[in-house]
């Protein structure tokens, strides 16, 4: 059995942890906040450019982009696949990390002629000690989503797309729900269905004027998407980056409770050994004065 010394020692490093992972804890609530304002703060940018490109579809219905699957078309196409799968850079996340891979090798399983584009350094990692080609890791990412990164990714993968190398592309984040729960989402970035952006009843009535298009409404298109991509991309970054801080809020609040669990055990462990050394003095204080009382009386 530990004695007084071991249990206290134990104590005092389980506190030690303690501190550490209520730091962590509060990190990660700052960090959420802040993605999500960043989020706030960009989102109607984003929103206004889709409803452009839903006023071009509700003008013009038949316009062609290759960014969109032809007109009544909408079946896989041969070829290869580009996956951009987002992780975070470390662990202590709860099960985050690991739903993410699951999608990725799904899809993998699925289709297994796809070229892997990784952010985060726990995906770097996983796919690397499994011998899993990646054709690109955008490092620094998953840490600090940027729109300027999000520009960087869009412009790698569009560059692939346009040339031909990528029939598909996939983007594999986690979704934050309205009850503060998060899911891993396998997700067509492109080529885009037209249903994508069908519009409204309401917003079908707010048109009723045609618009003129210069050059040319195809290019007019062609020119918007790539801004609603990076858009697109860099939601599911800050998506991604909350979700991750979440986790890591959850993981460490459960960590707190049992620590708390730990030390309630741990101190009535040390207070019973206390008490049983203390009795086990007095015994032999008891002892040893019964003693000498015996060898007097003699």
């Amino acid at each position: 059995m530990a004695g007084t010394k071991e249990i206290k020692t134990h104590i005092e490093s389980v506190r030690e942890t303690q501190k550490i992972t209520n730091a962590m804890y509060l990190i990660a609530s700052t960090k959420l906040r802040r993605a999500r304002q960043d989020l706030d703060n960009t989102r109607p940018y984003f929103e206004a450019l889709r409803g452009e490109i839903k006023r071009i579809f509700r003008t013009v219905d038949d316009v062609e982009s290759h960014y969109f699957y032809p007109i009544g078309h909408d079946t896989p196409l041969e070829g290869t696949y580009g996956c951009l799968v987002i992780t975070a850079d470390k662990g202590l996340a709860g099960s985050y990390n690991q739903n993410a891979i699951r999608q990725a090798q799904q899809l993998l399983e699925q289709h297994p002629d796809t070229k892997l584009f990784v952010v985060g350094e726990y995906g770097r990692r996983y796919f690397a000690q499994r011998n899993i080609p990646i054709e690109h890791t955008f490092l620094y990412t998953a840490q600090n989503p940027t729109m300027a990164r999000a520009r960087e990714i869009s412009t790698f993968l569009l560059d692939g797309y346009d040339r031909g190398e990528l029939k598909q592309i996939f983007v594999i984040y986690t979704d934050m729900e309205k009850n503060m729960c998060f899911q891993a989402r396998s997700t067509r970035l492109l080529p885009f269905h037209r249903t994508h952006f069908a519009a409204s009843g309401k917003e079908e009535a707010a048109v009723s004027t045609p618009f003129e298009f210069l050059p040319d409404v195809r290019r007019v298109l062609n020119n918007m998407m790539p801004s609603y991509i990076s858009g697109f991309i860099y939601s599911a970054l800050i998506d991604s980056f909350c979700c991750e801080q979440n986790a890591r809020m959850s993981a460490m609040d459960s960590a707190n409770q049992n620590a708390e669990g730990l030390l309630e055990t741990l101190s009535l462990q040390y207070n019973r050994v206390r008490q049983a050394a203390i009795t086990q003095e007095i015994t032999e204080v008891s002892a040893g004065a019964r003693a000498q009382r015996q060898r007097k009386d003699r």
